[in-house]
């Protein structure tokens, strides 16, 4: 069953989505409803000419922060220390670049100008953080998500240099961790969130950390201040 949203700001549980994960259509962006539905383990996914789709899968794709998994290779560009990262310093540009890439198997992009207005919107308050990776004074790879209490929601990333965005995402990782955050939500699977540490979980089980990772409080301060 698919429910309808109205004004009303209010989410039916995620138990009763559909097999694919599709839970609700409808309603708006808003900060509030955002906030709700991310509490709630649901997230807004469409395409330019759908209505508002709600989501919340089952598996649950999570990594651990600071566990992921990390090649050798990897591990050798890390230490080298090529890049430059840093923490919302430039989030508008990074979603605009994640809004950009082409991804294969895909016509077009859901991040929509209404999706970025309203994830801009989201950092303005505290709520939404960008990883920017930097290689000679250009924007070579970056990442963005969603953090409330001790949980990060990973929404998309981005590379115009090779691994960059692995390397965002292991400073994600990392500072995630220091901060005692207890998990990194990739929302859904894929092969590339596999190889970086991401395990599926059933759904049940990713609310309950979700549940406990939300009774600390959220610092809607913008990373790096």
């Amino acid at each position: 069953m698919i429910f309808e949203l109205g004004e009303h700001i209010f989410f039916p549980p995620p138990e009763y989505s559909e097999p694919d994960g599709l839970l609700a259509v409808g309603g708006d962006l808003n900060i509030d409803r955002l906030i709700l539905a991310y509490s709630q383990g649901i997230f807004p996914w469409f395409n330019p000419e759908d209505p508002i789709l709600w989501w919340s899968p089952d598996p649950r794709p999570v990594v651990v922060p600071g566990k992921m998994r990390v090649t050798k290779n990897l591990a050798r560009l890390i230490r080298r220390k090529k890049f430059t990262v840093t923490f919302d310093r430039d989030f508008e540009t990074v979603i605009n670049r994640c809004a950009d890439t082409f991804r294969p198997g895909q016509p077009g992009t859901w991040l929509t100008p209404q999706m970025k207005e309203a994830y801009i919107n989201l950092h303005n308050h505290g709520y939404c953080h960008s990883v920017e990776v930097w290689l000679e004074g250009k924007l070579a790879g970056g990442l963005y998500g969603v953090a409330l209490g001790k949980a990060f929601f990973g929404e998309s990333m981005f590379h115009a240099v090779t691994d960059a965005s692995k390397v965002a995402f292991y400073h994600l990782s990392e500072y995630l961790a220091a901060k005692g955050f207890h998990l990194i939500d990739g929302q859904v699977s894929t092969p590339h969130l596999l190889s970086l540490g991401a395990v599926e979980i059933p759904r049940d089980k990713f609310l309950i950390m979700l549940r406990e990772a939300l009774k600390f409080p959220t610092d809607a301060r913008k990373w790096g201040e």
